[in-house]
């Protein structure tokens, strides 16, 4: 996947485009507010007289506050602007508005924390998460699905979650998620300028039916890269997963997962990207594992099943992977 400038300036362009979610800045000094089916967005939004909506509920709450979901409902789209932990409890959801994100986070320098939520882009909307700024991103629990790509603007909308930091070291989670259906990418780590750092763990996710399913993508910006996938399947993609980078460092591993039945890439590696793979199911595929870097940085423990893609192994460096230099 080749990925250029015209993708920093898609990304000015779409920010000015869409319409964000409402923002509401944590005013309050509550530590954990409450939202229902039944609440209402007058009420003080405590365990007895709930608010109505997540982005009313973050009001009422200081930095670092709870805001927690009563019972099944539709809450609403938030726009994030410091730490804050939104606990769905595995029934609350977000229907993102056309033409826009179910939560935009503009955090700072805090944490932002996310369980248990359903977001859904109804076939309208652009993207579930957007992460802009803050010290680390966790997301559990959570399933983001049918999220469109905008006319000429690629990469930049169309996403499950889409990570685009341009400055400080972030962390992120993603753990337990579906991604699925979206026009653009299931998760998608994208810096369009600037030299963030990041470490990323991405644990039991499922990616399916997207254009691609993991995007670590450093080449339009971005410092020290490091990405953690795990226990992970990536199939019925356009591409499963690809790592891409400039000239920053880029280190990834892929670890007991499974990537089948992807139309062109199961792996997609380019540029200088380092990446170890192992103990992985890469199966009926385009092409297996499409080894574009340089130098020759791909490498497998030795204990992976590559088979039955056309062919298994492809790109620049021929039809064998380098046994991985850590390997003893």
């Amino acid at each position: 996947m080749k990925r250029t400038t015209v993708v920093i300036a898609a990304a000015l362009a779409l920010a000015a485009a869409i319409p964000a979610a409402p923002a509401h800045a944590q005013n309050g000094n509550l530590t954990r507010s409450f939202v229902s089916s039944a609440g209402n967005d007058s009420n003080p939004c405590t365990i007895t007289e709930p608010c109505a909506t997540f982005a009313h509920a973050y009001t009422v709450i200081g930095a670092n506050g709870i805001i927690a979901a009563l019972d099944p409902g539709k809450y609403g789209p938030i726009a994030i602007t410091g730490p804050v932990t939104i606990n769905g409890n595995g029934w609350a959801a977000i229907t993102a508005p056309a033409g826009g994100n179910g939560i935009t986070i503009d955090a700072g320098s805090g944490n932002v924390f996310l369980n248990g939520l359903e977001i859904d882009g109804a076939g309208a909307a652009y993207n579930g998460i957007v992460f802009q700024t803050g010290s680390s991103l966790t997301i559990t629990n959570c399933t983001l699905q049918n999220f469109i790509r905008a006319g000429g603007l690629d990469f930049v909308d169309g996403n499950g979650i889409l990570m685009q930091p341009t400055t400080g070291a972030i962390s992120f989670r993603i753990s337990n998620t579906t991604l699925s259906n979206n026009g653009n990418n299931g998760i998608d780590y994208l810096p369009p300028s600037g030299s963030a750092t990041a470490n990323g763990i991405i644990d039991h996710v499922v990616a399916t039916s997207n254009l691609v399913g993991i995007v670590i993508d450093t080449s339009g910006g971005g410092g020290s890269t490091t990405v953690a996938i795990s226990n992970t399947i990536s199939s019925n993609n356009g591409t499963g997963i690809t790592f891409t980078n400039a000239s920053s460092a880029l280190e990834g591993s892929i670890d007991n997962s499974t990537i089948s039945g992807n139309t062109t890439y199961g792996i997609d590696a380019e540029a200088a990207s380092d990446l170890e793979i192992g103990r992985s199911v890469i199966t009926y595929n385009g092409t297996g594992i499409f080894d574009n870097t340089t130098p020759d940085r791909v490498y497998s423990y030795g204990d992976n099943r590559i088979n039955s893609n056309n062919p298994n192994i492809g790109g620049s460096h021929g039809s064998t992977l380098a046994q991985s230099h850590a390997l003893q």
